[in-house]
C-alpha cells in the first residue's frame, strides 16, 4: 500500500494535486496531521467491481447446509391461520 503523510499546511498548498494522485490511484492513502496528531485520512472510493463485491455475496462461505436437509422442503405441517382469514392470533 502506498501511502503519504502530509502536515495541513501542506496539504492545504497542495490539496488538488492530492487528490488528482488520490483518483488515478498513484497512492492508496494520504494521512493529513495538524501539529503532529492525525486529523484526517483520505482514500480513493472502491472501484465499481470492488463495490458490487462488497454487496453481493460478502457472506459466500459462511453458511453451510447440513446434508440430508431439502431447503425447497416446506417446514409447516399444519396449515397457516391467514388461509382461514385469521391475521392475528
Amino acid at each position: 500500500m502506498k501511502a503519504e503523510t502530509y502536515g495541513a499546511a501542506d496539504f492545504k498548498t497542495h490539496c488538488h494535486a492530492i487528490i488528482d494522485r488520490l483518483a488515478r490511484r498513484d497512492v492508496d492513502q494520504v494521512t493529513i496531521t495538524k501539529r503532529g496528531r492525525v486529523v484526517a485520512v483520505l482514500a480513493p472510493p472502491p472501484s465499481a467491481a470492488e463495490a458490487i463485491e462488497s454487496l453481493h455475496g460478502f457472506m459466500r462461505g459462511s453458511v453451510s447446509v447440513t446434508h440430508g436437509v431439502d431447503l425447497l422442503e416446506p417446514i409447516l405441517d399444519e396449515p397457516l391461520d391467514a388461509e382461514d382469514g385469521r391475521i392475528h392470533e
